[in-house]
């Protein structure tokens, strides 16, 4: 079956860091007349039974995913999983692993700030919605809610930046086994957002390779976050290696800008995305 119209590949969820229910994510979806989109929470699929439910209701097309952690040396780099198996083994764990270590790493990160800011581990709680992946994000909401920073971004780049001191990494993959074990699971893996920085910054050429080298389907090429030379260089990883490239939003809710439909992935490259999954399947209106 061909599917057909504009799709938004990359959102968030209160399972994540977005600020919406999985089912309120996709009704907006519907509402920006998407033709279909993706959940894909950071190392969770807990969102997937009321999105299913929610797209089924409003007539819309769902693929499940996930965005995967892993860290590159000093880069963290994400890697967008479609239809995966939510019940492979080597998937549960490492996802179960990475929550682990956000949620440990949070609590270190608010000590710290503590001793400088009137900032409580309750405080971040009282930000997240049963269930969810604790993470930065929710951090800078409690700043936000505490009157220390105006608002997400703000606090991102205040009390949140890397400079101040506060912040340390989490357990993450290496790439390619992130690329791996999504394949593993019987998913399409696409690397997300690679031009949303300096292009200095972005994957280099050699482990791309490599993730190609893994099963990598394609780049995340087209986002609202690329920078000019980011997002050219982007796009340039993707034709060097002959990969499709997708298009998102990467939408949050009120928790960035990102508008559903911003950016939008062609329905060819859905298509192929659809013939290669075999971990779960889509919800098609």
């Amino acid at each position: 079956m061909a599917v057909r119209g504009r799709f938004d590949l990359h959102t968030h969820s209160t399972v994540s860091d977005g600020t919406e229910a999985s089912a309120e994510v996709v009704r907006q979806a519907a509402a920006a007349g998407l033709a279909g989109l993706a959940l894909t929470d950071h190392d969770s699929t807990a969102g997937w039974a009321d999105a299913s439910e929610a797209a089924r209701r409003a007539g819309i097309d769902l693929l499940p995913g996930v965005e995967l952690s892993t860290r590159l040396g000093w880069r963290s780099v994400h890697v967008l999983g479609y239809l995966v198996d939510p019940a492979d083994p080597a998937l549960a764990a490492e996802t179960e692993r990475i929550r682990v270590s956000r949620r440990d790493r949070a609590r270190r990160i608010v000590e710290a700030i503590a001793a400088d800011y009137p900032i409580t581990w309750d405080d971040v709680l009282a930000q997240t919605s049963a269930g969810a992946t604790v993470g930065r994000p929710h951090i800078a909401d409690a700043l936000v809610a505490l009157g220390i920073e105006s608002d997400r971004s703000a606090a991102f780049a205040g009390v949140l930046h890397p400079r101040r001191g506060y912040v340390e990494p989490h357990h993450a993959p290496l790439p390619a086994d992130g690329v791996r074990l999504i394949r593993g699971a019987g998913g399409v893996p696409v690397l997300a957002h690679p031009g949303a920085t300096r292009a200095d910054w972005v994957i280099p050429e050699e482990d791309v390779a490599a993730l190609v080298d893994a099963g990598l389907f394609g780049i995340e090429a087209d986002h609202p976050e690329n920078t000019r030379d980011g997002g050219v260089r982007a796009h340039g990883l993707a034709a060097r290696f002959g990969l499709p490239v997708t298009g998102s939003s990467d939408y949050h809710g009120s928790g960035k800008p990102n508008r559903l439909g911003a950016r939008t992935t062609a329905p060819e490259v859905v298509d192929r995305i659809l013939e290669q999954a075999t971990g779960s399947a889509p919800i098609l209106a």
